[in-house]
C-alpha cells in the first residue's frame, strides 16, 4: 500500500478519506479503553539504539545498505540517513538479571555488527551526533534507500514550503539551512519502551515527562553539530527545527512543532492520541480496507493502522505507543530522550535509572506533576540539554507544598532521585547486583561532572590546544571515542589524556 501510494502521489480525496479514517480509529480505540481489552500488566520492557557508521578516519561512511546485507539479521534495520543502523533488542520482562541480559545482548549484538561493518570499511560508533557530520552528508542523496523515508520527506517538505532553517546558539552559533529532512539522521537515539495497563499510562508517562530533564543531565552525548559546540546534548533543537513544518508566521500564531514536549499533564492516553489528531495534520494520508468500528462489532481487534502511522510521525519525547501481540491490544510509553551511547554499561545505566525512577514516581501518593507546572518541566528539559551534566533545574521541596528549589542536577541524582531509582528497581524485582552495579555507573557521573558529552568537549578542546585545526581535532576525538567506546569500559572513567594525533 505505501509503494502504491509513493508512486501516485495524494489527492484532496485522499486526505479527506485518511482524516475520516483517523477519526474512526480513535473512535475505535475509545471503545477499546471502555470496553477495558487491553493486555494485564506483564512487565515488559523494550530497547532501540539508533547508531552511526564511520570509517577510520572518523569521518561518516554511507554504507548502511552493505553492512545491513552482511548482518542478515532481522534486529538490525535501516534509519534515515545512509550512515545509520538502528538494533532491536526483543522485548524482557523487568526483572532478576535483566539488566546484564540487556548488557550482553547488546554487546554481542554490536560487536558482530563492527565486524560486518569492517568488511566494507566502516564501524559502529554509538553517539548522539557523529562530531565529524557536514551539512554536506546531510543532504536529501544520503538519505538510506527505502520508499518510505522518500515519502515522509517530500510530505514534510511540501508542508513547510521553503528551506529549513537550522539556527541553535550555545556554546558557538550554528546557522544553516535545508531543503530536506536529512539533518534529523543527525540524531541518534536510544528509545525505551514500557508497556502499561490503561489504568497506569498517564502516571507513567507524566513521571517520563517529569524526569525527562534528568535523563539529558546524566546522559547528554551531542554537543557538536557541523563543525559547532553547541548545546550539551543537541539533538532536541536539531530535531525541531529539521521537521519543522511551520513557516514562521504559523510560528507566531503558536501553532505546535511536530517535534513536541507537550504542554500539559494528562489523565488518560487517549488524550494524547486525540492531541495528536486534533493539533497536527496527517502527513502520509495512507489508509487501508479495515473499518475499525466494524472489526470491534465483530469481536475482533482493529489494527488501527491509520492511527499508529499518524501518531509516528508527531514526535513527542515521550510517546503514547498503540500495539498488538498475540492477538491482544497493548499500550506502551515510548521514552525518547537520551542519545545514543557512549558505551553499552551507559545505555543500561540509564536505562536502569528510568526504569527504576518512573516506577516510584509513578507510585507516589502525591506525585511529582502533582506539585510542579507542566511549563517547569519543559523549562527543566531545554535547561538539560544546554548545560548537561551542569544544569541547574527546578524540583519541588520535600515536605513544602507548592515550593520549587533551584538545585544543581547531580545534587538532586545524588539525594533524592538515585534512592528512588534503587527503590523502583526493587519493586520490579530486579537483582540488587544488577541494580547496584548500573546505578553505582550514573551516581559515578554525578560525583565526578562527567557524561558523554563533557568527556567529548573536553578532549575536543584538548585536541585545539595541540595546535589542530577544528576539523582534526573532531576527527581525533571522534576516533578516541570510538576505540574507548570498544573497551566498554563507562565514560566516566575514560582517561583524559590529549586523543592520538
Amino acid at each position: 500500500m505505501g509503494e502504491k501510494v509513493a508512486a501516485l502521489g495524494f489527492d484532496l480525496a485522499d486526505r479527506q478519506r485518511h482524516r475520516e479514517k483517523l477519526r474512526r480509529c480513535l473512535d475505535g480505540l475509545a471503545r477499546l479503553l471502555e470496553e477495558k481489552r487491553f493486555d494485564r500488566p506483564r512487565n515488559l520492557m523494550g530497547l532501540e539504539i539508533e547508531l552511526n557508521l564511520a570509517g577510520p578516519d572518523g569521518m561518516p561512511s554511507m554504507v548502511n545498505a552493505e553492512v545491513l546485507e552482511r548482518i542478515a539479521s532481522r534486529d538490525f534495520q535501516t534509519e534515515l540517513g545512509r550512515f545509520n543502523l538502528e538494533v532491536n533488542i526483543v522485548p524482557h520482562r523487568l526483572s532478576g538479571r535483566v539488566l546484564d541480559q540487556l548488557a550482553e545482548e547488546l554487546r554481542t549484538g554490536l560487536s558482530y555488527a563492527d565486524r560486518r561493518a569492517m568488511e566494507v570499511g566502516s564501524g559502529i560508533v554509538m553517539i548522539g551526533i557523529l562530531p565529524t557530520l557536514t551539512d554536506r552528508d546531510l543532504v536529501h542523496a544520503n538519505l538510506s534507500a527505502a520508499d518510505r523515508y522518500f515519502l515522509l520527506n517530500d510530505q514534510v517538505v511540501a508542508a513547510r514550503g521553503e528551506e529549513f532553517t537550522i539556527d541553535i546558539a550555545g556554546v558557538e552559533r550554528l546557522t544553516c539551512t535545508a531543503r530536506s529532512i536529512a539533518p534529523e539522521a543527525a540524531c541518534t537515539s536510544v528509545q525505551l519502551h514500557l508497556q502499561v495497563t490503561p489504568g497506569r499510562f498517564a502516571a507513567v508517562w507524566n513521571a517520563a515527562q517529569a524526569v525527562a530533564a534528568v535523563q539529558i543531565a546524566v546522559g547528554a552525548n551531542s554537543p557538536f553539530l557541523f563543525g559547532r559546540e553547541l548545546w550539551r546534548e543537541s539533538r532536541p533543537p536539531l530535531f525541531v527545527q529539521s521537521t519543522d513544518t511551520r513557516p514562521p508566521e504559523l510560528r507566531a500564531q503558536g501553532v505546535r512543532p511536530r517535534t513536541w514536549f507537550g504542554e500539559r499533564w494528562v489523565s488518560s492516553a487517549y488524550e494524547l492520541f486525540e492531541e495528536n489528531l486534533r493539533f497536527f495534520p496527517p502527513l502520509l494520508p495512507i489508509s487501508g480496507e479495515e473499518d475499525p468500528l466494524r472489526v470491534l462489532d465483530a469481536g475482533g481487534v482493529p489494527e488501527l493502522a491509520e492511527l499508529t502511522l499518524h501518531n509516528g510521525t508527531v514526535y513527542r519525547w515521550n510517546r503514547p505507543v498503540y500495539g498488538i501481540a498475540d492477538g491482544v491490544p497493548h499500550l506502551r510509553v515510548e521514552n525518547r530522550v537520551l542519545p545514543a551511547g557512549p558505551t553499552v554499561t551507559d545505555v543500561i545505566a540509564n536505562v536502569a535509572f528510568y526504569y527504576g525512577l518512573v516506577r516510584t514516581l509513578a507510585e507516589e501518593p502525591r506525585p511529582v506533576w502533582s506539585r510542579m507546572p507542566f511549563g517547569v518541566a519543559a523549562d527543566n528539559f531545554d535547561t538539560a540539554c544546554r548545560d548537561g551534566i551542569d544544569a541547574v533545574l527546578r524540583w519541588p521541596r520535600a515536605g513544602r507544598t507548592g515550593v520549587l528549589a533551584r538545585v544543581p542536577a547531580v545534587r538532586l541524582v545524588l539525594e533524592e532521585l538515585l534512592p528512588m531509582a534503587s527503590a523502583g528497581l526493587d519493586a520490579w524485582g530486579v537483582e540488587p547486583a544488577d541494580r547496584d552495579h548500573y546505578l553505582g555507573v550514573v551516581e559515578e557521573r554525578c560525583l565526578r561532572r562527567v557524561n558523554g558529552a563533557s568527556w567529548q568537549a573536553a578532549a575536543y578542546h584538548r585536541a585545539l590546544e595541540h595546535g589542530l585545526d577544528r576539523e582534526r581535532a573532531l576527527a581525533v576525538t571522534t576516533r578516541r571515542y570510538r576505540e574507548l567506546m570498544h573497551t566498554g569500559e563507562p565514560v566516566h572513567t575514560w582517561p583524559t589524556d590529549a586523543p592520538a594525533l
